[in-house]
């Protein structure tokens, strides 16, 4: 007679025969399979090999183009801004000193000097600000003689006011600099911009310098007060160029914002990789050329050329 012992012995050997059999089988599928993926892991140690060598040579070559770039910028920008001033505007903290600087000495390579740079703040753009801004340009903030548009909304009035304190007209007589410095003054107390330079002069030409895309509240209205800044300045002086980074290119950037603008871009001048030598070069040619009246969109981005055209030597 089977009893409950030999039922629990049968199950016993039942299990362990089942595991004996998974024992066995996983070790023979085991080792193929690990195998595979050791074979796996080499190749990609190789690959990544492979991609790390790659990469050490491309920038081995964009070192090499850069050091080219910054070897022949002088020659290539030579007099053309001989006698001539610029201004640098700054639209915010992205842009960082040394773009300024690397700048400012190729502009002085050409010939010409940078009469001094001012830095948007936040608060330029910041809708909060316009009420105390037009308060003080049509009030205590307009110098005697500057005519300002009877329609403007804040955004227009202020660029108004420091195009006609801060460029001098083509042709005409350059501004008075005690008025520009009283300007200045008024809006850093107002903090909407800050003066990076211990004396801002009027200047022929305009080169204003951003980075990125505008953020913050409302980033349409804040780069519609820049593109008015922009207006303002290329039509009050020789002319104007926006420079930037491939990211100010895009959608909310306000080297993309004038590019989208058809009548704007005809009249402006744009670059999208001022952080390279042959940024700065086409930012320092389109210049002349916004004096004569030619605007162009140089760079890397869709539709645009990689410089301007090089003056012939003399």
């Amino acid at each position: 007679m089977i009893d409950f012992r030999y039922h629990l012995v049968s199950l016993i050997a039942v299990f362990l025969a089942v595991a004996l059999g998974i024992v066995i089988g996983t070790t023979q599928l085991n080792q193929p399979i690990l195998n595979d993926i050791r074979n796996q892991v080499t190749d990609l140690e190789q690959d990544k090999r492979a991609l790390e060598d790659q990469t050490q040579a491309l920038q081995t070559q964009v070192d090499t183009a850069n050091s080219f770039q910054d070897e022949v910028a002088p020659a290539l920008v030579r007099n053309s801004l001989e006698g001539r001033s610029v201004l640098l505007v700054a639209t915010g903290e992205e842009v960082g000193p040394e773009t300024i600087e690397e700048v400012t000495a190729l502009v002085a390579e050409a010939g010409g000097s940078v009469s001094g740079v001012v830095r948007l703040t936040p608060g330029y753009t910041d809708p909060s600000s316009e009420a105390g801004l037009q308060s003080y340009v049509t009030g205590s903030g307009l110098p005697a003689g500057i005519q300002l548009p009877e329609d403007g909304d804040a955004g227009a009035l202020v660029a108004a006011l420091l195009a006609q304190v801060l460029m001098v007209p083509a042709g005409g007589a350059a501004p008075d600099t005690a008025a520009a410095s009283s300007v200045l003054a008024g809006l850093v107390s107002l903090d909407v911009l800050s003066q990076e330079t211990a004396a801002v002069a009027p200047a022929d030409f305009a080169v204003v310098l951003t980075s990125g895309e505008i953020d913050g509240e409302d980033p349409e209205r804040r780069n519609a007060a820049l593109v008015q800044l922009v207006t303002a300045l290329d039509t009050t002086g020789s002319g104007a160029v926006v420079a930037g980074n491939a990211a100010s290119a895009g959608d909310a950037g306000l080297v993309g914002a004038i590019r989208a603008d058809p009548a704007l871009a005809a009249t402006v001048s744009t670059v999208d990789n001022i952080g390279t030598a042959v940024g700065r070069i086409s930012a320092v040619l389109a210049l002349p050329r916004e004096a004569e009246g030619t605007s162009g969109s140089y760079g890397t981005g869709q539709d645009t050329q990689p410089v301007p055209p090089v003056p012939a030597a003399p």
